[in-house]
C-alpha cells in the first residue's frame, strides 16, 4: 500500500483471490487500521461468494470490489456501487467490448487481456485502440501487460479513466518501488499530453 501511495497512485489493490500474490487476512486487517483517509482500496476477487465480499467490505467500507472471474451479471449488479468488473478482451470488436461492458453496468469496466485458463496477472497486452472508442463515452480501466515503458502509449491511445498494474512493476516477483514511480510518472505525463 505505502509504496504505491507514496509514489502518487490514486488507488491500491489487495488480492483476495487464490494467487501467489494473495493478501494474508492479518495483513489486510493491519492495512485497514493504517489506511489514509484519501486512499482508495481495491479488493480483487475471482468468483467470490457474497460472504467473501461482505467480509472485506466490512473491513474496508470505502473499497472498490474488483471482480475478475466469471461472475454472473445478476451477482455483479446485486453488489451495488463501488464495483469494478473485468471484461477479458481477445479478438472482439470495439462494439463487442462495449456490449460486454454494458451488460455489467453500472459496474466500472476493467479491460484485461483474455488468456485461456487465467483471470489476470499474465503480463500480456491487447490492442488498446479497440478500447479507445469505448473509453470516449464510458469510464473504464485498462489492465494487462502494462509497464513503465508502455503505459504512456496505452494512455495516449485509449484515454482510459484508470490503469491497473501489478506484474509490470515487479522485479523477480517482488514489487519494485522505482518501477512504481516510473509507471506513475509515465501515466501522469501521458495524461497531461
Amino acid at each position: 500500500m505505502s509504496l504505491a501511495l507514496d509514489a502518487g497512485a490514486d488507488a491500491f489493490g489487495m488480492i483476495f483471490a487464490p494467487s501467489p500474490r494473495a493478501i494474508v487476512w492479518s495483513v489486510a486487517e493491519d492495512i485497514s487500521r493504517r489506511i489514509p483517509a484519501d486512499a482508495t482500496p481495491v479488493a480483487v476477487f475471482v468468483n467470490p461468494s457474497r460472504d467473501d465480499v461482505a467480509r472485506v467490505r466490512e473491513l474496508f467500507p470505502t473499497a472498490f470490489v474488483q471482480l475478475s472471474g466469471d461472475e454472473p451479471v445478476e451477482f455483479v449488479r446485486s453488489l451495488g456501487g463501488r464495483v469494478i468488473k473485468a471484461v477479458h478482451v481477445g479478438g472482439e470488436s470495439s462494439a463487442d467490448i462495449d456490449r460486454a461492458c454494458e451488460a455489467f453496468a453500472p459496474a466500472l469496466p476493467l479491460l484485461d487481456t483474455k488468456v485461456a485458463d487465467a483471470y489476470g496477472g499474465t503480463g500480456r497486452t491487447f490492442d488498446w485502440s479497440r478500447a479507445s472508442s469505448v473509453a470516449r463515452w464510458r469510464p473504464l480501466v485498462i489492465a494487462g501487460g502494462l509497464t513503465p515503458e508502455n503505459v504512456g502509449t496505452c494512455v495516449r491511445a485509449a484515454r482510459p479513466f484508470g490503469v491497473d498494474v501489478r506484474s509490470g512493476v515487479e522485479t523477480e516477483g517482488r514489487i519494485d518501488a522505482e518501477k512504481i514511480r516510473r509507471f506513475i510518472r509515465a501515466v501522469r505525463e501521458s495524461d497531461a499530453a
